[in-house]
């Protein structure tokens, strides 16, 4: 696959239009030393240790007895270098891109359970059992103090790594402490890169130079200096202070950029790449080797397959018991519906899902009629649909339920038919499909799935009239990279969302 040639398949920013984001304070030096190897790493595995430490210490206050008889307190502690080496080999003291707090979940859980067994298998194997007529003391039982530190230490040890990842964010955001990065190339994927790295500051990245071998225009790097060829990367990185290093698909030869990257790591850089094949590379893919050939293993993700045929069995089943909870509230609203305006209350509307199949998505009705003297409503170029388009005929019970998506609910019924899914793509009406089609790259393969009541585009702000092309990426990223436990993740993600004011 070629690197993409039309302009309409990347959000363009202007040359003279800055993300606020790059008027944010410089950031202190003490958030910059924090984000940076090795304190980043460092800081992470003392407040994991303190943590641990600290479940340890409140297990053995908390349970009634004497855990100094036979070594009892002192086995306890061996939970602490366990969950940490555990943590360690998952890989969660490796600084990322974007620290989820969500992603860290399961391994700090999983870790923290498999550490509690070890300790208590040390116990059980240790602690010598009672003689004949020996006088025993009331003493902590292995299990009952394991079971307390498992107890603390699961509520304690994600609290903290919460707060660190709340804590790094608001840095990121604020103080804009980011990675100085040089990007490899300057065709619409380095763009791209540019628009990402300023739209997202909790990506920890900023784009300080572009390099690439063939002179770019000047209204091609938005505001992003140009430092020359990729034989010009050692002056470029000590000008920039760079740390990072991105490659993207570009003209340059693979044996130069093999011999850039290699010159980076020497400079202390560490170095991404974007894959040629970036389309089809999905999170769970990996890198095997013959001989000292590197081969990418591209995990595949089956739309039709019995995966999806289980994601849409708990879609349904999901939707009943959602329909049967919030009963009251759904014929309430319907009820308010009926008595603001005069009008149906649901509103109809044609939207394409899955294998282009156009069906009614259902909402409850919050605007008054139209007046037919009012101008037909085209959104602006590149942008979605949606919101108030046009003139603001949103009732008053409209305008609650439109701020906290509840106008959405009746998407549950469309869910317990089959039309929709919880989670997937956003439905668009037809009429603007065939447009996107031709103007947006990889548009039409959202239909591969059915369309969801929330999405991955939409818990990353983009709701409403905002970016075609932004919305492609994240739903195809979506879509390559399902499973049950994203869908959980956007799920969580939504309520959060929801709770801002935002039109869809």
């Amino acid at each position: 696959m070629g690197t993409p040639s039309t302009s309409a398949t990347l959000p363009r920013m202007p040359a003279a239009t800055k993300s606020p984001s790059l008027y944010a304070p410089t950031a202190p030096r003490w958030a910059e030393r924090m984000r940076t190897d090795p304190w980043y790493s460092a800081l992470t595995v003392l407040l994991d240790i303190e943590s641990a430490v600290g479940a340890v210490a409140l297990a053995q206050w908390w349970i009634p007895g004497v855990v100094e008889e036979r070594n009892i307190a002192l086995y306890s502690w061996a939970f602490v270098p366990l969950v940490i080496g555990l943590l360690a080999s998952r890989s969660m003291y490796r600084r990322k891109l974007d620290q989820s707090f969500l992603d860290d979940f399961e391994p700090v859980a999983t870790s923290i359970a498999v550490a509690t067994l070890a300790v208590l298998t040390i116990m059980l194997l240790l602690v010598p059992p009672f003689t004949p007529g020996e006088v025993v003391r009331p003493y902590v039982q292995p299990s009952d103090l394991v079971l307390r530190i498992w107890l603390i230490a699961a509520i304690l040890m994600p609290a903290v790594r919460l707060g660190r990842s709340l804590g790094q964010r608001y840095l990121r955001r604020k103080y804009r402490a980011a990675a100085p990065a040089l990007i490899v190339g300057s065709g619409p994927i380095a763009h791209q890169l540019i628009e990402r790295m300023r739209q997202v500051p909790e990506y920890g990245l900023r784009p300080a130079g572009v390099l690439d071998d063939t002179r770019p225009a000047e209204d091609e790097l938005f505001g992003v200096p140009y430092l020359g060829s990729t034989d010009n990367l050692e002056n470029a990185a000590r000008a920039t202070h760079a740390e990072e290093l991105i490659v993207a698909p570009s003209s340059v030869a693979d044996d130069q950029l093999a011999r850039t990257a290699q010159r980076a790591h020497d400079l202390g850089m560490r170095v991404r790449v974007v894959p040629r094949l970036m389309d089809v590379v999905g999170g769970g893919s990996w890198v095997e080797h013959m001989g000292g050939l590197p081969l990418m293993v591209l995990a595949h993700v089956d739309p039709k397959g019995w995966q999806f045929t289980v994601k849409h069995a708990l879609d349904r089943l999901s939707a009943g018991l959602g329909l049967l909870l919030i009963s009251p509230l759904f014929i309430g609203l319907a009820l308010l519906v009926r008595i603001s305006s005069p009008g149906p209350i649901f509103y109809r509307q044609p939207r394409m899902g899955r294998d282009g199949k156009v069906f009614d998505c259902l909402k409850f009705r919050s605007m008054r009629p139209v007046d037919p003297n009012t101008t037909s409503f085209a959104p602006q170029a590149g942008t979605a649909p949606g919101g108030v388009e046009g003139d603001d005929r949103r009732t008053r019970i409209g305008k609650i339920m439109r701020k906290t998506s509840m106008d959405e609910l009746p998407q549950l019924l469309n869910v317990l038919k089959g039309d929709m899914s919880l989670v997937g793509p956003r439905p668009e009406r037809p009429e603007f499909v065939e447009l996107f089609e031709m103007q947006v790259r990889r548009y039409g393969d959202r239909h591969r799935v059915k369309a969801g009541i929330t999405g991955w585009a939409q818990v990353h702000g983009l709701r409403g009239q905002t970016s075609i092309a932004d919305r492609a990426e994240f739903d195809n990223y979506y879509i390559e990279n399902w499973s049950l436990n994203l869908d959980f993740k956007v799920l969580l993600l939504t309520v959060l969302a929801v709770l801002r004011s935002a039109e869809d």
